[in-house]
């Protein structure tokens, strides 16, 4: 699932009744990571590509089909995709700590015409995907509208009133982290959570309001904990919309919410102190206060933030980072929408609509990769929107919109190395078969793939396109050379072998097609395949 987060539909649907009883954690057991229930394939499962974890040889992906996992550094991938425990779920979030890995995952539904994020839970495994416990997406009882903080305790004060989060509806978990003995979650409109019992259970961890900057146990608390007004009250802050959360040490904990970063030094504490830091409060600020997402080197300790706009007329995108624990901040990338970090060393990797940009000098000058072509296949990877990246080793990884690639670093040179690119298809189940996906397919957008087999063997390869009226529209190739392995994206089984091809929607005279049915034909050695393609912008 693409993390979409767009400030303007951020509300409640209050108007959904589901009941809700604390179960406990459900455990599957698959039958080892290779089995039938989580397949073997050549790529991830998905190609939109929307987080990304290493450590060791093992990395994770998460993508709009779910999870994947490699236990060689990407040469084969065990999919969770269509699993007991993961069904057709997407991904929304990952975490591994001290041995354990988890995952949340959610889908999309339609509400009144219009599409909602819903959670559908988390869960983890402490034997590398082989078994799984499950968990429900944590939501409350309709009678939990009040809790505990500090004096704020019924006796000394009375207790903070908080709207209670009844459905999974826009309760989403977008990011997991992790202090000793503790769980920590951010949840969209069901704000930061926390579980100290392996997610049987999850407390509500209260906030700043937007009003103020800071907030102690022992403060009189004279708001409440809502995200939006109505019958609950007409309070609603931005500030309890929480999205990201990393741990910097046992007891530092940061949270990006629609309105800010918020930090505690103390998240061991039941009721942790904090402080808030957003574009208004500090004279070196973040860029903006919707904080979509955070990471945190290492290396240098620092911590960096994907800083978007909320609602100030003065913020901007970009992306802000701080070397003194938060108190001042520098800002890169202006006008950049960026999803997430990657580290290696000292190096930043920032994910955004416009490139995987990197920088080694602590962002004073930022580069992306030029190209990206698979040294094997030749296959290459023109998307320039990325959502995720990584290191492992030697090596660099970033998931985009539309596929995985990897780049070996051996000479330590930014960008420079070999490059494998991973793209998910569905097997054919002849070499007479072809299709091509997304269907429908917009230029705009995407680029159409198109799918055949070469049986294994070099063949010459000529694609054509025509119109609803078999006019030639475009030759895409003619007579080039396919298969073993160039453009090959299936060879763990010969029998299996897939070529992709690429068309960018427009014609011979590179002007992008009108919306409407159109066929291709595929000519390969002496066989003549045939498909169909639907052109919406």
């Amino acid at each position: 699932m693409v993390k979409r987060l767009i400030l303007s539909s951020i509300f409640i649907v209050s108007f959904f009744s589901i009941s809700y009883s604390q179960n406990s954690p459900r455990i599957f057991k698959l039958n080892g990571k290779n089995s039938i229930n989580a397949s073997s394939e050549n790529a991830p499962a998905g190609n939109s590509v929307t987080d990304i974890l290493t450590y060791g040889d093992t990395i994770w992906v998460g993508s709009g089909k779910g999870l994947s996992v490699s236990f060689n550094k990407g040469e084969t991938w065990t999919n969770f995709y269509g699993t007991p425990d993961f069904g057709t779920e997407n991904e929304s979030a990952m975490g591994y700590y001290k041995g354990t890995f988890w995952v949340a995952t959610a889908h999309t539904k339609e509400v009144n015409g219009q599409s909602v994020d819903q959670g559908s839970g988390l869960h983890y495994t402490t034997d590398h995907g082989s078994t799984w416990t499950n968990i429900s997406q944590p939501v409350d009882d309709p009678g939990d509208s009040l809790l505990v903080y500090g004096i704020n305790d019924g006796i000394n004060l009375p207790k903070v009133r908080a709207l209670p989060i009844t459905v999974t509806e826009q309760n989403v978990t977008y990011d997991i982290a992790f202090t000793p003995g503790t769980v920590w979650i951010t949840s969209w409109s069901s704000g930061l959570r926390r579980s100290t019992d392996m997610g049987k259970t999850w407390q509500r961890v209260l906030l700043p309001s937007d009003n103020i900057n800071s907030l102690k146990p022992a403060d009189t608390v004279n708001f409440s904990l809502q995200v939006q007004s109505g019958n609950f009250g007409p309070e609603a802050y931005l500030n309890h919309v929480a999205f990201s959360v990393i741990s910097t040490n046992d007891s530092t904990l940061y949270v990006g919410t629609a309105d800010g970063i918020n930090k505690t030094s103390d998240a061991n504490n039941q009721y942790p102190s904090w402080v808030k830091f957003n574009h208004l409060n500090q004279d070196y600020a973040i860029s903006g206060n919707f904080v979509v997402a955070l990471g945190y080197n290492k290396t240098n300790n620092t911590v960096w933030g994907a800083t978007w706009i909320a609602e100030g007329q003065t913020e901007f995108y970009g992306v802000s980072s701080t070397t003194d624990g938060g108190y001042s901040w520098s800002t890169y990338l202006e006008g950049e929408k960026v999803h997430n970090f990657g580290f290696k060393g000292i190096d930043v990797i920032a994910a955004s609509d416009d490139g995987a940009f990197r920088t080694s000098n602590q962002g004073n000058s930022w580069i992306a990769p030029t190209s990206i072509v698979d040294q094997t296949t030749k296959l290459t990877l023109t998307e320039k929107t990325f959502y995720s990246a990584g290191s492992q080793g030697n090596d660099v990884w970033l998931g985009s919109y539309d596929g995985l690639a990897r780049i070996d670093e051996q000479n330590s040179l930014m960008w420079s190395g070999d490059w494998k690119v991973f793209f998910s298809s569905v097997h054919l189940s002849s070499d007479l078969e072809t299709y091509a996906y997304p269907v429908p397919f917009s230029p705009r957008l995407d680029r159409l793939k198109i799918k055949y087999s070469t049986g294994g063997k070099s063949e010459n390869v000529t694609i054509r396109i025509f119109d609803f009226g078999m006019n030639l529209v475009r030759t895409v190739i003619q007579n080039v050379q396919r298969g073993n392995p160039l453009h090959e994206v299936d060879n763990l089984n010969s029998s299996s072998n897939g070529v992709i091809d690429f068309w960018d929607g427009k014609d011979d005279n590179g002007n992008i097609v009108p919306n409407g049915v159109y066929f291709y034909r595929v000519d390969v050695g002496d066989n003549k395949l045939f498909g169909k393609i639907l052109v919406i912008q």
